[in-house]
């Protein structure tokens, strides 16, 4: 897949382009990027970095990395990504600005978003001005329940299965292994210790079944109170694993939420709860079946 930061640098083509942020690539997102691929022509994504809420001053928590934002958008068949770079200015682009600047020297004949997609000053371009424009428009219906809002709502009250539903896929947390205290290996179970980017949005403190690195993963989210700690720490035990993995970036992926956090008696207690939560993780399944259809979504929003 091809990546670019200027519309110019692909040169000519007859392009059908999905526009959006597709932060998390959930099964909303993945319905305009099937009709853009279906479309027969150059399947082409327009996106922007950062999120245009983080431009404006919010808060984002995000789902996704812009490398694995565009990782997934790859894997769903698009051919070309053109990353805009989001900023005030850019804003207060006109929408018949930005189409000269962006959409027309892509040579985009036809739009693919979804219903609700605004753009442009204040929000005033919608699919029906692009289609005044001359383009090819075509709208994606919405999937009912489905939204990056609901999902990071759910991660965060550890509603792993849930999430899961709505993505079409796993939740996971991407890091970059660093050093950490050594106190898994003394334990007998020795952890990758995670540095998380601070706008990623990172689920409920517990304990989680899941895998990383093609290993099933014992991985812990919280402060190990066990040991009075007070930083967060995002903890990965890669079962049947021997290697060095710092400095590498880790993806984890989170199929269950096992338990809470908690503080035990002794460390003895503590190593035998380490090992039935392995003994767990040995036993988990993924929370979407590789061959189960994916269901629609859940009711409400």
């Amino acid at each position: 897949m091809k990546v670019e930061r200027e519309p110019g640098r692909f040169g000519s083509g007859r392009r059908a382009v999905a526009i959006g942020t597709f932060d998390g690539v959930h099964l909303g997102h993945r319905q305009v990027l099937a009709a853009a691929v279906a479309a027969g022509l150059s399947p082409t994504v327009v996106t922007f970095d950062p999120h245009p809420r983080i431009a404006f001053g919010y808060e984002v928590e995000l789902l996704t990395t812009l490398d694995r934002r565009l990782e997934l958008i790859g894997e769903a068949g698009i051919e070309e990504v053109l990353v805009i770079d989001f900023d005030l200015e850019l804003a207060q682009l006109e929408p018949e600005a930005f189409v000269d600047a962006f959409l027309r020297p892509l040579g985009t004949e036809v739009i693919v978003a979804g219903g609700d997609f605004r753009f442009g000053r204040g929000r005033s371009g919608d699919l029906p001005l692009l289609g005044g424009l001359g383009f090819d428009v075509r709208t994606v219906p919405l999937v009912e329940g489905v939204s990056s809002s609901r999902i990071r709502d759910l991660l965060r009250a550890g509603e792993i299965e849930r999430a899961a539903s709505l993505l079409g896929r796993a939740p996971e947390v991407e890091g970059v292994v660093v050093t950490g205290d050594a106190r898994g290996g003394t334990l007998g179970f020795p952890t990758a210790n995670l540095r998380v980017d601070p706008q990623l949005l990172v689920p409920a403190h517990g304990i989680y079944a899941g895998t990383a690195d093609g290993h099933r993963a014992a991985i812990s989210i919280g402060t190990n109170p066990h040991y009075g700690g007070e930083e967060r720490r995002v903890e990965a035990f890669l079962l049947d694993f021997s290697g060095d993995l710092y400095g590498r970036k880790l993806v984890l992926q989170l199929w269950q939420r096992l338990r809470d956090e908690a503080v035990f008696a002794s460390e003895e207690e503590l190593v035998a709860q380490i090992a039935r939560d392995v003994e767990q993780t040995r036993d988990a399944r993924p929370p979407l079946e590789p061959n189960r259809p994916e269901k629609g979504a859940e009711t409400g929003s």
